[in-house]
């Protein structure tokens, strides 16, 4: 009686240990031990020999890579929600199925978009690095170090899916009047819960909110959403927000406003060209017109497991022959 093959797992980056110890116990699961990304050549040996490839967002996944993957390959399990970084079109059309990890992130990424307004307004990485730099009791004056209350200004959130609605849940605790630009208006109850205004202009919301922050997904609608023109409807006293994705924004463009006083700061966690940030943006950050952090959103413990648990589901449920609970399709996208 021959035993069942355990489906062969390359998991491309390191993961929680009991994440990678539960795939263990399942599958034949190859992992990255030295978490360093993998070059395309690796992932493409990788795809002509796995059975699932467990990728994450510093892989890109094209149609050139998934022209070399071997007849075994059938599942692409994403760990993250996005999959930008998926050709997922040309994946489907090579009968590759794509799942991701969604609902799992949407409080921490809220809480770090939460984070990065309070930091931005009231300029707490300045004032952290002033103690351990400087004597700031001699730099001390009434109107040294001033940020801007939150209590009271309107925050435009681009995007009012899960993370949008958790973001909109904290900022009116805040004292923070909620307006939002959706692809579709939300349920009233939802509306009614947040006392949101909902815009279905977002040229007209971001003319007239103090705070814009870019919850929505990259999809080739959603491509510089935040264009030069936009980004010059704002209030000049106006501060940007993206725990998104960075291409959402055109960033050259609002780093040339930020540099002409048009409008006034920005934190971002997300970036155009990511891995890579833009010299301007650096340039900024030091100067204290930015905040910029490197892709940490969903980064706690707690979120990292519970990303973990999906794929696992997901490749557990595909491998048992039913459909995987998060599979993507490109009319989601």
């Amino acid at each position: 009686m021959s035993l069942k093959r355990k489906p062969l797992v390359v998991v491309t980056r390191r993961l929680p240990d009991a994440v990678e110890t539960r795939m263990r116990e399942l599958f034949d699961a190859r992992l990255n031990h030295d978490d360093a990304p993998l070059a395309p050549e690796q992932i493409a040996a990788a795809m002509r020999e796995a059975d699932v490839l467990v990728p994450t967002v510093t892989d890109k996944i094209d149609a050139g890579l998934l022209a070399q993957a071997g007849p075994n390959l059938r599942l692409i399990a994403n760990f993250g929600n996005g999959v930008d970084h998926i050709d997922v079109s040309a994946a489907l059309e090579r009968g590759i199925t794509v799942t991701n990890t969604p609902g799992v992130l949407t409080e921490d990424t809220a809480d770090m978009t939460m984070a990065l307004i309070l930091a931005v307004a009231r300029r707490v990485p300045e004032g952290a690095r002033i103690i351990p730099d400087d004597d700031w009791t001699t730099g001390w004056s009434p109107t040294w170090m001033l940020g801007r209350r939150i209590t009271g200004k309107r925050l435009g959130i681009v995007g009012m899916g899960r993370i949008g609605q958790a973001l909109a849940r904290r900022a009116k605790a805040f004292g923070l009047q909620i307006h939002y630009h959706n692809r579709r208006r939300v349920p009233a109850a939802i509306e009614a819960g947040l006392e949101a205004t909902y815009w279905e202009s977002l040229d007209q919301m971001l003319a007239r909110v103090d705070i814009v922050s870019v919850n929505c997904p990259h999809t080739p609608a959603t491509y510089h959403l935040l264009s030069a023109r936009r980004l010059k409807l704002m209030k000049p006293e106006a501060i940007v927000v993206n725990t998104a994705r960075g291409e959402v924004i055109d960033e050259n463009a609002l780093a040339r406003l930020i540099e002409a006083g048009e409008i006034s700061a920005a934190g971002l966690d997300v970036f155009e060209q990511e891995p890579a940030v833009s010299p301007r943006l650096v340039k900024l950050a030091k100067s204290g017109k930015v905040v910029l952090l490197p892709h940490m959103g969903s980064a706690t413990f707690e979120s990292r497991i519970d990303m973990g648990e999906k794929v696992i589901i997901n490749i557990k449920t595909f491998m048992d022959g039913h459909r995987p609970p998060d599979r993507i399709l490109p009319s989601m996208l």
